[in-house]
């Protein structure tokens, strides 16, 4: 038997239950992965509590990494004993063990260990997407990154600074502003009620390309006070609820402005595109251009605790959940 995280019921940290399920077997093109670590991510938040749908009973999770043990008929990207890792769906990394299909897997290289990688590849590969791929970072570009203590800010704040970029970063305290700064923002925000006149501030009126917006609805109109004319509003999340319906001609009012709400699946769904994001991923975590701050951990067993304190804003960096 495998031991899981399940909901059998949408709703609070309270619906989770630690539960034995029986262990997979892995058919054609699947892989068995024992998990050494496993991320958590606001993602999982949205799954348990049915912002996003999903056939229940339900194991959660996205992202993991752990050790090949069984490979089914046809599996050539992985082997048996190989260390690797995931950030894919479907869900099912709250789990001792769990079946996935082999093409989702990545390799680790050795400079990479398994709470490292756990903690980063979710995050990572959305930073990844986000800096390279929906808005092309340049040097000398200002950019506005919220949440930026999070898992995901701090890596898209260290990769954006290595870029040559200069970052604004609005965070929740004064404490997490501390943290932001020390992970290369250039400047840091406490709260959104002032960001637009901080904004204009900082950058003489010009205000900036391109908005990383993880927040939502609480967020959304005044990121795009942030913008400059033809620059770029990237809804990514809905910490604070979803969006809803937009006005398509305020894009245009507010300055001919682009809006998109991208998603780690559609930049990964190809695995040579999933191959190159770990690939640079790999490289400047590798190189120490980008550090993973793994800063809570939890037993997997203990997983409520956890969602409990992610949605109160209690964490900062990573957070992982140890089998």
């Amino acid at each position: 038997m495998t031991k899981a995280i399940r909901i059998h019921a949408h709703g609070g940290p309270e619906v989770m239950r630690w539960e034995d399920v029986p262990t997979p077997e892995p058919g054609p093109g699947e892989a068995l992965v024992r998990h050494a670590a496993v991320g958590l991510n606001f993602i999982d938040v949205y799954f348990r509590t049915g912002l996003y749908k999903t056939a229940l009973p339900a194991i959660l999770g996205m992202e993991a990494a752990g050790t090949v043990t069984a490979v089914g008929e046809g599996v050539t990207e992985v082997a048996v004993g190989d260390r690797v890792a995931y950030a894919t769906a479907p869900i099912g990394a709250y789990a001792t063990e769990r079946v996935i299909a082999a093409d989702r897997l990545v390799k680790l290289p050795d400079n990479i260990d398994f709470n490292t990688a756990a903690a980063m590849m979710l995050q990572g590969f959305t930073a990844q997407y986000l800096l390279r791929r929906t808005y092309k970072v340049q040097p000398g570009d200002t950019i506005l990154v919220h949440a930026a203590a999070g898992g995901v800010g701090l890596i898209m704040t260290q990769w954006a600074k290595h870029l040559g970029a200069t970052v604004i970063g609005v965070v929740s305290t004064p404490e997490k502003a501390e943290l932001a700064r020390a992970h290369g923002a250039d400047h840091t925000v406490v709260g959104y009620g002032e960001l637009v006149a901080e904004v204009k501030r900082i950058t003489g009126g010009a205000m900036v390309p391109v908005v990383y917006d993880s927040i939502g609805k609480d967020t959304f109109m005044i990121s795009l006070d942030c913008l400059a004319p033809l620059g770029m509003m990237v809804s990514y999340g809905n910490a604070s609820g979803p969006v809803g319906a937009v006005d398509v001609g305020l894009l245009g009012a507010k300055g001919s402005l682009f809006l998109t709400r991208p998603g780690l699946a559609t930049y990964t769904a190809k695995r040579a595109d999933l191959q190159h994001a770990a690939g640079e991923l790999f490289e400047v975590v590798g190189t120490g251009a980008v550090s993973i701050r793994v800063n809570q951990t939890f037993p997997l067993q203990d997983a409520a605790l956890a969602h409990a304190a992610l949605e109160a804003r209690r964490t900062t960096g990573s957070t992982i959940l140890l089998p």
